[in-house]
């Protein structure tokens, strides 16, 4: 008979390998910067979250960060960057859920996580991510606010970057991965949940 440990930590793995691919698959958004593109990597965390509990979700956040950092340009910044701002999203959002195991849980718990996910990565980006891009990477400054002016003319320096980049990306990325999640956590949660 196989044990509950070994169930969880194969449900982590799946999940944690459908994150991966999903990495993988990016989509330019208009009026951002670039390298700001959306991918649904977080849902399988946001799921895993949800039905196994927040630590899961970061688990499956981290392994997702890991094993994507083998194919990176950015010397594992991205990597970190995606692994902050994904748990702000998840750790607040799945734990809310696992207290209202609801609709309207759900919802709120999204709603929350998204919020939390904007704000997390507008501080990190301002005050550690970019400055970090900088000193590692050597790209200045002025050519990362470039990228943002090409996508939106109104971008013009650090704080208008991420007002009307950083933000508004992850208030964005943190509806559609709500909106995702709300269409197939209740078809995946009996899968997940087999004994």
């Amino acid at each position: 008979m196989i044990s509950a440990n070994t169930r969880y930590i194969t449900k982590i793995g799946i999940l944690s390998a459908i994150a991966v691919i999903l990495m993988f698959f990016e989509v330019p958004l208009p009026m951002m910067p670039s390298f700001l593109k959306l991918d649904a990597s977080e849902l399988p965390a946001i799921i895993g979250g949800f039905v196994l509990g927040p630590m899961a979700g970061v688990i499956i956040e981290l392994i997702k960060n890991v094993l994507h950092a083998a194919n990176t340009q950015t010397m594992g910044i991205g990597e970190i960057a995606n692994f902050l701002v994904g748990v702000a999203f998840i750790l607040p959002a799945s734990y809310l859920y696992r207290r209202y195991k609801s609709f309207k849980g759900a919802v709120l718990s999204l709603f929350i996580g998204t919020f939390s996910m904007m704000f997390s990565a507008s501080l990190l980006n301002y005050f550690i991510l970019l400055p970090l891009y900088q000193a590692v990477l050597h790209f200045p400054l002025e050519q990362i606010i470039n990228l943002g002016t090409i996508a939106n003319p109104r971008i013009v320096d650090l704080k208008s970057f991420i007002a009307l980049g950083i933000a508004p990306f992850n208030m964005i990325k943190g509806i559609a991965m709500s909106l995702l999640t709300l269409m197939i956590y209740k078809k995946l949660y009996p899968v997940l949940c087999e004994r």
